[in-house]
């Protein structure tokens, strides 16, 4: 039960092949006979048996053998009896490698996998290649030489380009994976994979579409927070959007949202072929880097100064010597070197002088990473060079690029750095791209961390009443709301809004703009007209009661002639805004498909789709991703100091960011949302006009179900007594817990990590304490038991310290109906009560998502266990795979 569920299919010990009859090629499909060439190329580590389902006898020969893969390559007409064979001589995985398979068909052939309880790879695919296994299982042409990289490919022919193309440049591989469209195993469940797969260290993804979100960003973030993750998409644009769609069957999505899911997973994006490739290879080299900020050290002006243009492309920072570290360096380079903004060190530098400008670079602590750029030049000896990099960049301690510009005289450098397993390249684009590469999965890297609760910590919103107002203007078949309506929902947020009254007449009109006070802003109000402004029915700074009456006459008239089907409920009159040097900018909601609501934000105003400044972030959303999303958008450059006008109140627009994001996690029924203009100065933020779109949502949408990223269950927060005396805290685990869980597990006695994790390790590897402090709550719950405790702090003085008591969790199976749970209790508060109290409430949390019962494994010898295991009510009997363990479960 500890391995991974698709273990049979990647990792198998024995393997079936159904491709028809071995000595008949004539027989045979032309996957079939491509197949038998692929498995017979190599020896594989297992057994190997090839199946002929027309022989009488096969199944009666192979009833022992309970092979753990079934790979069928075989006429349409018979893959299914193949399947139903395979799920009878127990094969736990199945490969169909066959093409154009229909819709109809692949469902058959998937009831029949989920019946007998077979992992389906496939139809529509070429199959998977494993080279440590010596595993060919795919016609996408000769097994890969052995590497560290997992490449998952939506696309046949392109997984067989790729390989083609690793042949030719020395890449190797973990796992080749080809998926095609209508597949049962998916993209979600091999991440799931590769992200434990110890032979894999980097994974490579080639994406057109997905199916399910919130199952793909759960797979995706498990992942990336393991091991680094570089994507290319397909369908970047309206075009490509429908070939992807054609080409893969999956849902392809908004672009931009997009890349939003993919910053907040934690992994990187790539835009071309190439680059993928060169970026999982520097990803793989571990370089932590901690910005944006790359020093070109460089023997010629011209190829510097095509990084620094690239630098400013893609949104890096060019760094630079202080004078202090430039007149330091300056005596040990040549004289006609120039240290202004690029490490210029002349055509007349030689590997000393090279070395000398890296390392000064690499003392920078205002750089972040260096790119050398070496030109031939006459008398230059580039391998020597090479060879000093090789050694400076032992200590260096930050990413080195390196450029080595021509062809023919650089062979030698370039096998020198390659063989030091430093990133080389042609031209200075590629190398400043890789470098974008390595800060974009740093900076996403802290977006994965971010795991918000629903409601952040601002006063409590009345949620029921906007829930009751939305749910009356659906009673009235109505999907957009007025602005009156907009703005109340606003408000029960606490969304600052302008004073807003709707006059029906214009004497009402005129009334009402006297009390308010001049000037005031008049709006024709029907729920028919979503964009105002392009019916002329939107006044500014009407300044008298003679312009109120002339303005409402003159606008009802326009509007009736413009739109004469509209729905007239009358005209708002609110106040112009005293807000002189505000800055107008527009926060939004708009839902994709299939990453569902996603929050937007930019520049505001009547001009906002000729600017187009968008900025995007999945919600829910916390201070530190609000803030990062306004800096994404170009608007930020003006939300500073700005012609005069001082820096607005940045907290106040990222409160209404907050409340936005308790909007779409709290009411499910928002479909789109402006809120355009916001104004902010440095006063606050001041919320001018809205316009909101709600449809009916499922119910199962209260337990959010609709966002693709499900929010931090601070719900499941509860204190409980000590026996004995005091009180401890049962909360959800979180990504801040990883060093109190690292301590925990240090505390506890050999023989207590021993029955937890069956092995003697003193402490968590990084990956697994990453693996066990993020998890997605949607698929898999960890509570820990916390108490507040005197410890020491960094001056040596007494503080109170959260300290970890212990730890139960659980992660849904394959099934979807069952899981599999854990626990673990500090020793010395061992009989208190923690270990039952923990069981029970992930049981509860887990009946509350639905599953129907609880499993674990427990070591024959912990009597303990097994005795509260009893006590709660578990069946124990034993694990007909290993007689150590016991196998405990209950019905929840």
């Amino acid at each position: 039960m500890d391995k991974h569920f698709l273990t049979p299919l990647f990792s198998p010990r024995s393997i079936a092949v159904f491709a028809g009859e071995a000595d008949d090629p004539a027989a045979q499909t032309y996957q079939a006979r491509a197949l038998h060439q692929a498995l017979r190329a190599q020896r594989f580590a297992g057994t190997l048996t090839f199946v002929d389902i027309h022989a009488s006898g096969t199944l009666a020969d192979l009833a022992e053998a309970q092979a753990d893969l079934a790979i069928i390559a075989l006429p349409p007409a018979e893959l299914a009896a193949a399947l139903e064979m395979a799920g009878r001589i127990k094969c736990r995985a199945a490969l169909v490698i066959a093409s154009g398979i229909a819709a109809a068909q692949a469902d058959e052939l998937h009831k029949i996998a989920q019946r007998d309880g077979i992992h389906l790879l496939g139809p529509n695919c070429l199959g998977f290649q494993r080279p440590h296994l010596q595993l060919n299982a795919s016609i996408a042409g000769a097994l890969s030489a052995p590497g560290p990289l997992g490449l998952v490919s939506q696309s046949g022919a392109l997984t067989a380009s790729i390989l083609d193309w690793a042949q030719k440049n020395g890449v190797g591989f973990s796992t080749v994976v080809s998926l095609g469209p209508n597949a049962s195993v998916d993209m979600a469940q091999v991440l799931d994979f590769l992200a434990t797969d110890a032979q894999t260290h980097s994974i490579v993804v080639y994406l057109e579409g997905i199916s399910n979100a919130r199952r793909f960003m759960s797979a995706l973030r498990a992942a990336a927070n393991a091991k680094p993750v570089v994507v290319l998409k397909a369908g970047r644009k309206a075009a490509g959007n429908l070939a992807a769609l054609t080409h893969s069957g999956t849902i392809v999505g908004s672009d931009d949202v997009f890349d939003a899911a993919l910053r907040r997973a934690g992994a990187v994006r790539v835009r071309s072929f190439v680059a993928l490739f060169s970026a999982a290879k520097c990803l793989a080299s571990r370089y932590k880097a901690v910005g944006r900020r790359l020093a070109i050290v460089t023997n010629g002006g011209g190829p510097g100064v095509l990084a620094a243009d690239w630098i400013s492309e893609i949104n890096l920072q060019l760094a630079c010597l202080t004078s202090e570290q430039a007149q330091a360096l300056q005596p040990q380079l040549p004289p006609l070197a120039s240290l202004s903004d690029l490490i210029d060190v002349s055509e007349e530098a030689g590997p000393a002088q090279f070395k000398a400008a890296v390392e000064a670079a690499g003392k920078a602590r205002q750089i972040d990473g260096v790119l050398v750029i070496c030109s031939p030049k006459i008398g230059t000896d580039s391998a020597a060079i090479a060879n000093v990099l090789v050694d400076s960049n032992r200590l260096l301690g930050k990413p080195l690029f390196t450029c080595l510009m021509g062809d023919a005289t650089v062979g030698d450098a370039r096998h020198v750095l390659s063989e030091a397993a430093i990133p080389t390249f042609r031209t200075p684009e590629a190398a400043v791209g890789a470098f974008g590469n390595i800060a974009s999965f740093y900076q996403n890297q802290q977006l994965l961390q971010q795991t918000p609760p629903p409601m952040s910590d601002l006063a409590k919103p009345d949620v029921e009443g906007a829930r009751m107002l939305i749910e009356s203007v659906l009673a009235e078949r109505r999907k957009v709301l007025t602005e009156m309506e907009s703005k109340a929902l606003l408000a029960a947020f606490h969304i600052p809004v302008t004073r807003t009254i709707l006059a029906r007449n214009v004497n009402e009109a005129i009334m009402i703009a006297t009390q308010l006070g001049f000037p005031v802003a008049l709006k024709i109000d029907s729920p028919d007209i979503s964009h105002k402004s392009d019916v002329q029915g939107v006044a500014l700074n009407v300044v008298n009661a003679v312009g109120v009456r002339d303005v409402y006459a003159e606008m009802m008239q326009t509007v009736a002639r413009l739109q004469p089907e509209a729905r007239i409920n009358g005209v708002t009159v609110q106040n112009m805004s005293s807000q002189k040097r505000g800055r107008e900018v527009c926060i939004g909601l708009v839902t994709d498909e299939p990453f569902g609501p996603v929050i937007a934000f930019g520049a505001g105003g009547t001009m906002i789709e000729l600017i187009n400044d968008r900025a995007m972030e999945l919600p829910p959303l916390n201070q530190f991703l609000a803030h990062r999303l306004i800096a994404r958008a170009r608007v930020a450059e003006m939300l500073g100091d700005w012609r005069g006008a001082p820096p607005i109140d940045m907290e106040a627009l990222e409160q209404v960011l907050l409340r936005v994001s308790e909007m779409v996690c709290e009411l499910p029924q928002l479909r789109e949302m402006d809120i355009n203009p916001i104004i902010v100065d440095e006063t606050g933020a001041l919320a001018v006009d809205a316009r909101i779109v709600v449809d009916a949502a499922p119910a199962a949408a209260r337990s959010y179900s609709h966002l693709a990223i499900l929010p931090y269950p601070s719900q499941y927060e509860q204190i409980w007594p000590l026996r004995g005396g005091g009180e401890y805290t049962v909360r959800p685990v979180h990504p801040d817990d990883a060093s109190m869980l690292q301590e925990f597990v240090r505390n506890l006695s050999p023989e207590s990590r021993y029955f937890r994790f069956v092995s003697s390790m003193q402490e968590l590897p990084p990956t697994l304490l990453a693996r066990f402090t993020l998890i997605d709550y949607d698929r898999e719950m960890a509570l820990v038991a916390v108490s507040r405790e005197l410890g020491v702090g960094p001056d040596g003085e007494a503080v109170e310290v959260e300290r970890m008591l212990g730890v139960s969790r659980y992660i849904t199976n394959p099934d979807r109906a069952s899981c599999e749970f854990s626990l673990v209790v500090a020793d010395d508060y061992k009989g208190k009560g923690l270990g039952s109290r923990l069981m029970l409430s992930i049981m509860e949390f887990a009946r509350e998502k639905g599953l129907t019962q609880i499993e674990g494994l427990v070591l024959a010898n912990n009597p303990t266990m097994l005795k509260l295991m009893r006590g709660l009510g578990f069946e124990v009997k034993p694990f007909p795979e290993d007689a150590d363990f016991k196998l405990v479960t209950q019905a929840l």
